[in-house]
């Protein structure tokens, strides 16, 4: 019979979002009591925070380089404000000016908590819409600017879903959008009148499993509504020439197979793992029947395609070969162009929301040492340049070393490493380190450029990024490698990534921090069960950490959608064993633990509090070393902070601080 000593740490509000005085009595003053430890834990790092702060502040000054203006109509952007550190979302017409649409730190002023998400304009340029979250639990409200006014309205109070939860239909007249349901499950579609009025609820999803998105296509003939699971989905279309007509299925879904559609010059393209597909293969579909008139690009082996996105001149396809990212631009004769960049670790984005009659299309270009870079393709050409770039204050790329490293597992797979140095670092001569990895949901942790990274790398440590399966750095069987019965080998993979690391002298045992955010946490947090020794530190953000109490759990928001990537631990013998035998906290044993702290959201639905504030308790009462374990609570947000950028760099401040200490005085 298995006992849960700490279960009395849960609470689920009857109605409403969590907050310290709707606790109950005992759990209030041991999460009151859990703050004041922290502070009294973090308290003596808060010189060597501020210092790392203001070297982040200083730094992150940016000024964007003006962008192309556009061929017809609006481009959309958003920028950092240097006055707030809030997003400022604007408008360039042809002409080159710039017309300010939102200003988040207005919308924050006077808010505890705000996030903002789904910015978006109407196919006519009228309308500026976006969702925003002022409660930190993740229920959006949409609102609605008309450009012509500069009126903002509320056009659903609450309850919207803002992550991918809202799109203009294509005459600009309504605004699809989609409902929570009491979970926090998004499991209705709505139409509304952009100019106000009643919804009509268009479709209703009852399979808890199942998780929906709304958008239009490139070319803007349909609506696009996708039900996906991480097994499955299927595509709804609702054609522009009827947008208040019915739903038409693509494909019904199929267990085992996953496909996503857009469309381009008069046809459907479905991009799909169907027939085995692993890695995806591009099909044309006739647009009346949904029958394959054509496939035009098939499975390959070792490359995957990431996504598409069509111009009405060529189509943009962006895959992953060996790990790293390459755009190929197809032109209307077939011709193709890979365009692709000399580094040794770097990623790309398709820029959304460009007009599909653009003759020149953005992406953006960046990697560790290069800050994100907007590039402009010529589409007849198929060539690109640079139009636009971050500057950051007192940053110089020379003062770096980026490397692409591959540890090899027990099994044999090999597991790239990204890493970033100090340029005059002797590889001889270990340093502290870093290393941080997510590997779930087929998520890539790509090799992003870091800001707070370049500053702990230039206080003395070196930075890495274990590319662990579960992610799809190398493709979908790097995902199934790292999931269900599978998901051990993300934690050996992240072990196995510390001490390649250690053999070619970057680091060594006692000096590595390991950090990850939610299924990260989980990461980081198995690997500091399995191998406690090896690490100086673990920093654990929001964490999935209570992994067979919470997939026991059906009433969780997530539970019934990620249960083929977990298991389901109620209906089978198997997935509880695999389960139990990684959950940290249910794999916490008497031994000598590492410094560990734990940052959580006391309104988070996705990762509750309880799930680190349990993990903490447990390693308090069962470690045999003197090191804290610290629950650092935020009681104002959910799974993710404020999306304020003086705030974000005081949070990583004091975790590369922790970090720092975990360190201080080891050879």
């Amino acid at each position: 019979m298995r006992i849960d000593n700490y279960a009395w740490m849960k609470f689920i509000p009857d109605t409403g979002s969590r907050s310290l005085e709707s606790l109950p009595t005992q759990l209030r003053a041991h999460l009151k009591a859990e703050m004041r430890y922290a502070q009294q834990m973090l308290g003596p790092l808060e010189r060597d925070a501020e210092d790392l702060y203001e070297r982040m502040m200083k730094r992150a000054a940016t000024v964007s380089e003006p962008l192309m203006a556009p061929e017809a109509g609006w481009l959309y952007r958003s920028t950092r404000s240097e006055a707030h550190g809030w997003q400022v979302f604007y408008r360039i017409n042809v002409e080159g000016v710039r017309e300010q649409l939102l200003d988040e730190g207005q919308r924050a002023g006077g808010c505890a908590y705000y996030r903002a998400t789904g910015h978006q304009a109407s196919p006519d340029d009228r309308y500026f819409a976006w969702a925003e979250d002022v409660r930190g639990d993740d229920r959006h409200r949409l609102c609605i600017m008309d450009t012509e006014t500069a009126e903002i309205r509320t056009l659903v109070e609450d309850d919207a879903f803002g992550y991918g939860g809202l799109t203009f239909s294509p005459s600009s007249r309504y605004v699809f959008w989609i409902w929570r349901d009491a979970y926090s499950r998004p499991a209705r579609l709505y139409r509304s009148p952009v100019d106000g009025g009643d919804p009509t609820l268009i479709y209703e999803e009852k399979d808890p499993a199942i998780f929906m998105q709304v958008t239009c296509t490139a070319a803007g003939g349909y609506v696009v509504l996708s039900l996906v699971g991480p097994d499955v989905s299927e595509v709804h279309l609702i054609t522009a020439r009827d947008e208040e007509g019915p739903l038409r299925i693509v494909r019904p879904r199929h267990r085992g197979v996953r496909y996503d559609v857009d469309e381009w010059n008069d046809s459907l393209l479905m991009l799909t793992n169907a027939d085995g597909a692993e890695n995806r293969k591009l099909q044309v579909l006739d647009p009346i029947t949904f029958s394959v008139k054509q496939e035009r690009v098939g499975h390959r082996p070792g490359v995957a395609i990431a996504g598409v996105q069509p111009f009405a001149q060529a189509l943009l396809r962006l895959e992953r070969a060996d790990g790293l990212h390459r755009l190929i631009v197809t032109n209307l004769a077939g011709r193709e162009t890979v365009i692709r960049f000399d580094e040794p670790a770097y990623t790309i984005d398709l820029v959304p929301g460009q007009s599909y009659q653009s003759k020149r299309v953005l992406f953006v270009h960046q990697s560790p040492v290069t800050p994100p870079r907007w590039m402009a393709v010529d589409l007849a050409e198929a060539t690109c340049h640079e139009v636009a770039s971050d500057l950051l204050n007192d940053f110089d790329a020379s003062r770096y070393r980026l490397e692409r490293l591959f540890a090899t597992a027990s099994d044999g797979e090999t597991i790239p490493i990204t890493v970033l140095s100090p340029v005059n670092a002797n590889a001889s001569d270990p340093m502290p380190l870093l290393l941080t990895g997510y590997g779930a949901y087929g998520v890539a942790s790509e090799p992003r450029f870091s800001l707070p990274a370049t500053v702990l790398v230039e206080s003395g440590f070196r930075y890495a990024i274990a590319h662990v399966r579960g992610g799809s750095e190398k493709g979908w069987r790097w995902y199934q490698g790292g999931c269900r019965e599978k998901k051990r080998n993300s934690m050996t993979d992240f072990i196995a990534c510390a001490h390649h690391l250690i053999d070619k002298g970057y680091t060594s045992p006692g000096r590595i921090v390991a950090h990850g955010v939610s299924a990260g946490g989980l990461l980081v947090c198995g690997a500091m069960n399995m191998a406690p020794e090896l690490w100086a530190g673990v920093i654990a953000e929001v964490p999935f950490v209570d992994m067979l109490n919470t997939m026991s759990d059906a009433d969780h928001p997530l539970v019934p959608l990620l249960r083929p990537d977990w298991g389901d631990p109620l209906a089978d013998p198997q997935a509880y064993d695999s389960i139990s035998g990684i959950s940290p906290y249910e794999n916490v044993k008497a031994r000598a633990y590492p410094p560990l702290v734990c940052t959580a959201g006391l309104k988070d639905d996705r990762v509750p509090y309880w799930e680190p504030a349990k993990l903490v308790a447990q390693i308090r009462y069962l470690s045999t070393s003197s090191n804290p374990a610290i629950l650092s609570l935020n009681p104002e947000s959910g799974h993710q902070s404020a999306d304020d950028q003086d705030a974000e760099h005081r949070q990583v401040a004091l975790l590369w601080a922790f970090a720092r200490n975990c360190v201080a005085g080891s050879s």
